[in-house]
């Protein structure tokens, strides 16, 4: 019912139109200023339009009249029918649709105030409304969404043997093949809900002074007998009790902070045992259980050994030190290198702290260690050189070098000389063959990673590249190549996995941050799937050097279709339209769009696809099971001169001097015409939240024959994302970025962290729905792993945080196990 009030004190009562009119004209005169640039630069004219429409209606409802309202209300209207076209995703329907509805809410509330007002009854019921229709909207689209689940799980399989884990996880991916699958099934989908926390861990290395705002541990521990080997952030390595978690020995290398390149890491140690080899080891035969000696903790440096005798472990730390370790005291081993410790440093010439970093276990193949190094990105393009290097495992003696600027060249550079620098290096994880005699690299970029100029022709060959090097004599067997001339930072980060397919094929899974997954030959390199070379964009800045076309994989892929304006997200349409803008005004050709001096679009961004935590498959069931990131990168590459105004300097003889920034976020490249500034994952600058809409992440089951999806879901929850870095606590399912890698277990589970919203998931291998989930102390960016002690099956993650992740730092490790029903 409406009714005249135009005496005075109606006048005096009536600021609540007043101020709600106010709002709608300032919103609606942002939205009309932001429509026309987005007009203009070909975008959408919902914003222009939407913004004349509340300007008048703002205008109306400050003079107090009623038709403002209603145009409002016609607004929303048509706003809601584009929003329906535009988009069908229910996370897409947030910026279109819930600001607009709060302010059709409030419109509602103030009609009491208006000159032709109504009672409380029609706008109390206007407003509830409102919300029933926005709800309904929300849900019908959520309902309407297609179901993640597209196929059975195959009848077939490869062959376990040699591959799989089953009480023990004696290497960072289960064995040095990767395949991260144990033949552990006392956990299984009918009880997995039972699990509760069966022991945690502290490693006490937590960040300091300069490693404020650097800790991103990634550890994943290793088993063997009744221990589990693991270290820090910072390099310390400890032994711990496989019952309890109980710390058995400590040994600290003593690896300052600035050393620390973009991140403290150490994704994990290796053991070996030079009286059983690492074959015996990874294939669960033979294996020593430690004596359970040294259980007091040594906190400092240990005293080394006469000898170490049977196991001992490995690790590769920050300052780019080999160190090897009696397993059963944690005291350095005297045979091994210079009082058990090798320097890797050696002919790599300059070397600043935190440039040659190491933060993966090394790979161990015939007795025969194979490492490599983080060169650090960005920084100078005559950085490090990224050589492999061999050592003798037993003695730390080199073997061997492979330094792609020197062909044919196995030895150490001569006194005076060093290995080429600048050249690809490799920041990840091996996979190495016995049987073959064959180790995998997965090769990154070389030093500045979005300028192509001036590699040579070997960098053009290896770079982005998986190379096998025969490991008797340092030389490349073969090399397959992921992304030609790459200067989108699309580096291997994934480890590859060695699968043996059902008809007897020696076969290797290699997941790129592209998306692209491929499966090779093993022994040759050669896909066993087609691998087709498509068309890619030219221009940016250096269209000379752009490949005309780069290769797809027809096996399977993790890629999404190309972003599109209607891809564009925010909290609500001021910061959608803002997005938008950015997009239309940016380069963007779909994949492998160059770079150039103005913006440019990479999707996906560096950070994958697949990145370093690596894919798992099941061989007894024929599956591959990849977490993925889905997020794009805005790009800009920064003439010199104005970087050096900015102050964009490489990393010095000071090493790292604390703070914590995206990789690629005002990197220098010295030594080449631009510097890069790469805005990772594409976030807005006001809100945090990231430009494109969810999901960010998924996790995904593939046929490891066909390819074909088995099933395809956003993984992570919204409990702790949400805008201006406050927490939601929405346990909904939105997509959410992910760094570290699942195990497959035979009891027919998935387990795996990763995501920000710092829980570790149960997933059913079959329908990819998540079983259970915990909450863990700190963020799950790291592996898990999972074994057997004591008739007890017991899921391990390291909890501990990342920082450009943005999730809570701790030094936590946590075990899950059912309960112990002996006691």
């Amino acid at each position: 019912m409406l009714e005249d009030s135009g005496d005075a004190n109606s006048v005096r009562t009536g600021w609540p139109a007043r101020l709600i009119g106010v709002l709608l004209f300032a919103l609606g005169l942002v939205l009309a200023i932001g429509g026309i640039v987005l007009l203009t630069a070909g975008g959408s004219p919902y914003y222009l339009l939407a913004g004349v429409g509340l300007i008048a209606s703002g205008a109306l409802v400050f003079l107090r009249r009623w038709i403002g309202a209603v145009l409002y209300a016609v607004v929303f209207a048509l706003t809601a029918a584009w929003a329906f076209w535009e988009s069908s995703n229910v996370w897409g329907l947030v910026p279109r649709l819930v600001g607009p509805a709060i302010l059709l809410v409030l419109v509602c509330l103030i009609t009491p105030f208006l000159i032709r007002r109504t009672g409380w009854k029609p706008a109390i019921l206007g407003a509830v409304g409102t919300l029933v229709f926005t709800g309904a909207a929300f849900w019908l689209t959520a309902l309407a969404a297609p179901g993640w689940v597209q196929s059975d799980l195959p009848d077939h399989g490869g062959s376990i043997a040699g591959q799989s884990v089953n009480a023990d996880w004696p290497a960072w991916g289960g064995t040095y093949g990767a395949q991260r699958y144990s033949t552990l099934a006392q956990i299984t989908p009918d009880n997995v809900d039972q699990l509760k926390v069966a022991w945690t861990a502290h490693t006490g290395d937590l960040p300091q002074g300069a490693g404020e705002g650097k800790y991103a541990a990634e550890t994943t521990p290793l088993k063997v007998g009744n221990r589990l080997y693991m270290c820090t952030a910072m390099n310390q390595m400890l032994a711990l009790d496989a019952n309890n978690g109980k710390v058995l020995w400590r040994y600290d290398p003593g690896v300052s902070t600035d050393a620390i390149p973009y991140s403290a890491s150490c994704r994990g140690v290796t053991a070996f045992d030079p009286t059983k080899g690492s074959t015996a080891l990874a294939n669960n035969t033979a294996r020593p259980t430690p004596a359970l000696a040294a259980s007091t903790p040594i906190t400092g440096p240990a005293t080394a050994l006469e000898e170490c005798k049977g196991l001992r472990i490995l690790e590769a730390t920050l300052d780019a030190r080999l160190i090897e370790v009696d397993a059963d005291t944690g005291k350095p081993c005297p045979g091994f290198g210079t009082n058990g410790e090798v320097d890797t440093t050696v002919g790599l010439g300059n070397v600043y702290p935190g440039m040659a970093a190491m933060t993966v276990a090394p790979t161990i193949v015939n007795g025969t260690i194979v490492v490599g190094r983080q060169v650090m990105d960005g920084q100078r393009n005559d950085a490090p050189s990224g050589a492999i290097m061999a050592f003798d495992a037993t003695t730390g003696e080199r073997k061997w070098a492979w330094d792609m600027g020197r062909p044919g060249e196995t030895g150490w550079p001569a006194e005076g000389e060093e290995f080429t620098r600048g050249t690809p290096n490799m920041w990840t994880s091996a996979a190495g063959d016995d049987d073959l005699n064959l180790v995998y690299l997965p090769l990154g970029n070389s030093s500045s990673d979005y300028w192509s100029s001036d590699r040579s022709a070997e960098e053009n060959t290896y770079s982005s590249a998986l190379v096998a090097i025969d490991v008797a004599t340092g030389k490349p067997a073969w090399t397959f190549q992921t992304v030609h001339k790459d200067v989108w930072d699309y580096d291997l980060g994934s480890q590859p996995t060695l699968v043996d397919l059902p008809d007897g094929t020696p076969a290797l899974v290699l997941a790129s941050k592209q998306g692209e997954i491929y499966v090779l030959d093993r022994r040759t390199g050669k896909p066993l799937h087609p691998v087709v070379e498509k068309p890619a964009p030219t221009g940016g800045a250096e269209p000379e050097q752009r490949s005309p076309t780069q290769p797809y994989s027809a096996f399977a892929t993790l890629k999404k279709p190309n972003l599109t304006e209607a891809d564009m997200w925010g909290m609500s349409p001021i910061d959608q339209m803002f997005c938008r803008i950015q997009f239309r005004e940016a380069d963007y050709a779909g994949y492998y769009t160059p770079p150039s001096e103005n913006h440019s679009i990479e999707y996906p961004g560096y950070n994958g696809g697949s990145d370093w935590g690596s894919v798992a498959v099941d061989p007894a069931r024929g599956v591959i099971v990849a977490n993925y990131n889905d997020m794009p990168n805005y790009v800009q590459l920064v003439p010199r001169a104005v970087a050096d105004k900015k102050g964009w300097e490489p990393r010095g003889p000071q090493g790292n001097t604390g703070g914590g920034k995206a990789e690629g976020a005002g990197d220098p490249q010295a030594g080449v015409p631009y510097a890069i500034d790469v805005n990772a994952g594409w976030r807005v600058p006001f809100t945090g939240l990231l430009c494109k809409q969810p999901p960010y992440g998924g996790i995904t089951a593939i046929d490891l024959t066909t390819g074909k999806t088995i099933w395809d879901r956003p993984f992570g929850t919204a409990r702790k994302n949400g805008p201006f870095g406050i927490a939601s606590h929405l346990p909904v399912t939105i997509g959410t970025p992910n760094n570290g890698g699942a195990v497959v277990t035979a009891g027919g589970l998935i387990f795996v962290a990763a995501t920000t919203d710092d829980l570790i998931h149960a997933i059913d291998l079959k329908t990819g729905k998540t079983l259970w989930t915990a909450a863990l102390p700190g963020g799950g960016q790291a592996n898990v792993m999972t074994y057997e002690e004591g008739g007890r099956q017991y899921v391990v993650v390291m909890a501990g945080g990342h920082h450009f992740m943005q999730t809570k730092v701790s030094d936590a490790v946590v075990a899950y196990a059912l309960p112990d029903t002996t006691t």
